[in-house]
This record gives structure tokens, C-alpha cells and sequence, in this order.
């Protein structure tokens, strides 16, 4: 009893220095996770803001470009009626200068010939006004074109700033991400080191056994350890097993920050052989009730209740999927998986 005593002491004296060191472990990499979302969110704002006024000024450059093939048409119209202006123009010059000759028509009524002079001078006056009035209006849409060219230049900058801005800003994402990526990756190395030395610990405080095996991130033990066939009840031999790991996992407790969302997950599990004359109807319910029996007992001895997760998967989950008494043996198990919650 002394020697088991001793050897007890040594194995929990490992346990601070490897705790602090997961814990900060873990504690560093949800800060980088939260630097990351934080500043992935207010980037996805700035984006999402850039495309809301990008949108916008495709919008006004769309009108201000239909707008100006509007007065582009406008002014074409106008040049139209200019031309046909300055044509008739002509030929009422022509008219009036052909009745003032004097060698035109010998012999016809001078009165006659003064009237269609003054008519001819009339609308000589009204077709050099409507002609006026033309190149105005010409002015006008050259000065409304050569402001409407000024507003798409102004437009064309300010949308070249803007895609300018979002290249900037996806590189900025693309940057932080690759180097988020970096110092995740190196932390999972960190972990995955600090796993095994945990998985060590545990394994020195368990025993070597060979019914109970580490397969990846999962400590598994053959449920024979703990139960009899066909039956959730613990006997004695798997409550002495399950007291070492509640003694391990209550100086775990009491070393993790509280803020840290960490459980330890009880997987029941069966192999493919139906019940027989037994009080549960299927592998469902008596996996899940192997592994509400180790809860329960673990909280008996002190272990959290909030630390605790028990899942029941039936023979639905094998090791083995060989039809052998060897392989359903290794798939009658319970496993352990510290995990986050």
C-alpha cells in the first residue's frame, strides 16, 4: 500500500508544470482565434461597404452615360436643323438677290418686284433668328456634354479608388489569414506534442494494460474492464479504474481556467450481436447506458458534472468489422476523449 502510495505522489507531481503549459497553450490560441474573427468581421464590413458605394457609382456612371447619349442625340437633331436652316437661308438669298437684278423679268411691275424683295428680307431675318437660336441651344448641349464627360471622369477615378481600396483590402485579408494560418499550425503542433505528453501521464496513471489502448486523440477500454455482459452496472474492478482517472481529472479541473470550454466525452459502444434477455431492448440503449454509468460514477467521486458528456453509439461505430469473437471483443468498448465543448 506504500508503494502504491509512492508511486501515486510521483505520477501527480507531474501534473502542474504540464497543465500550465497546456493551458496557456490553449489560452493562446482562442486569443488568436478571436484576433482573427474580430478582425475578419470589421474587414468584411469595410468590403461590404466598398461594394455598397461601388454599386452606387456604377449606377450614376449607367445614368450619367445614358444621359449623355441623350444630349449626343439632342445635339444631332439640332446640327440636322441646322443644316436645313442654313440651306433654306441660301436659297432665300439667292431668291432675293435673283429679284433685285435689275436685268431679271424686263417688263415686269416694279412695285411687285419690291414686295417680293421685302418678303424675301423677312424671312431672310426670320431664318437668320432661327438659326441664332440653333447655335444656342448647340452651346448649351456642348457645355451640358463637356460636363456631363467632366462628372464620368470624376466618376471613372473615384470607382478606379474604390477598386483600388478592395485590392488592398482582400491583400491585407489574404496576409493576415496566411500568417493566422502559420501560428495555428504551429500551435496544433504544440498541442498535438502536449497531447501525447498528456496521453503519457495517463497512460502511466491508468498502468499498461493491454485492454486499454490510446487510438488517436481517444483512450479506449474494452468494456470488460468495467462491465458484464449485457449489463450497464460497474463492477468493483472498473470503479478502482475510474477512481484513478476522477482523481486525474478532478487536478485537471482545478487547473484549467474556468473560461476554458473543455469536457471529457464517454463513448459507449457494442458490438453487432443483438441482445439477448436482457433489460435493454438494443445496443442503442446499452451503450448509452455504459456511459451514463461511468458519468454518474465519475461525478460520485467529485468530477463536474458541467465536465461531462455521455454518448451512446451502438455497434454503429466499429473497430473491427470482422464477424470473429476477437473482433467483437475490441468493439465492446468504452472510450474517453478530452475535447472541446
Amino acid at each position: 500500500m506504500a508503494l502504491a502510495r509512492g508511486r501515486r505522489d510521483r505520477t501527480i507531481d507531474y501534473w502542474p508544470g504540464f497543465v500550465d503549459a497546456l493551458s496557456t497553450l490553449v489560452l493562446s490560441v482562442i486569443f488568436l482565434l478571436s484576433i482573427f474573427m474580430i478582425v475578419q468581421f470589421f474587414l468584411s464590413q469595410e468590403v461590404a461597404g466598398k461594394d455598397t458605394a461601388l454599386a452606387r457609382l456604377n449606377a450614376q456612371l449607367q445614368q450619367l452615360t445614358e444621359m449623355l447619349a441623350l444630349e449626343k442625340s439632342g445635339k444631332v437633331s439640332l446640327e440636322d436643323e441646322m443644316a436645313r436652316l442654313r440651306a433654306s437661308l441660301s436659297v432665300a438669298e439667292l431668291e432675293r438677290d435673283r429679284v433685285r437684278n435689275p436685268g431679271a423679268g424686263a417688263g415686269s411691275d416694279p412695285a411687285a418686284a419690291q414686295g417680293r424683295v421685302n418678303e424675301l428680307s423677312s424671312a431672310l431675318v426670320d431664318e437668320r433668328k432661327l438659326s441664332a437660336r440653333a447655335l444656342a441651344q448647340v452651346e448649351i448641349l456642348n457645355q451640358q456634354i463637356a460636363a456631363l464627360r467632366r462628372q464620368l471622369g470624376a466618376l471613372e477615378a473615384a470607382l478606379e479608388t474604390s477598386e483600388k481600396r478592395d485590392r488592398d483590402a482582400q491583400a491585407r485579408i489574404e496576409n493576415l489569414g496566411q500568417r493566422l494560418n502559420v501560428a495555428l499550425a504551429q500551435r496544433v503542433r504544440e498541442l498535438s506534442r502536449y497531447r501525447s505528453d498528456f496521453f503519457g501521464r495517463l497512460r502511466e496513471i491508468l498502468g499498461n494494460r493491454t485492454d486499454i489502448r490510446e487510438v488517436g486523440d481517444r483512450f479506449v477500454f474494452q468494456s470488460e474492464i468495467f462491465f458484464d455482459t449485457a449489463s450497464a452496472v460497474l463492477r468493483p474492478e472498473g470503479r478502482a479504474e475510474l477512481d484513478k482517472l476522477a482523481e486525474a481529472l478532478i487536478e485537471l479541473e482545478s487547473k484549467i481556467p474556468t473560461e476554458i470550454a473543455w469536457v471529457l466525452r464517454i463513448d459507449g459502444h457494442t458490438d453487432v450481436r443483438p441482445i439477448v434477455r436482457s433489460v435493454y431492448p438494443s445496443n442503442w440503449e446499452l451503450s448509452a447506458a455504459r456511459a451514463i454509468s461511468v458519468v454518474q460514477y465519475l461525478i460520485s467521486k467529485g468530477v463536474s458534472p458541467a465536465r461531462l458528456v455521455a454518448a451512446g453509439f451502438g455497434e454503429f461505430q466499429p473497430l473491427d468489422t470482422e464477424r470473429t469473437e476477437d473482433a467483437f471483443r475490441r468493439n465492446r468498448r468504452i472510450e474517453l476523449k478530452l475535447t472541446e465543448r
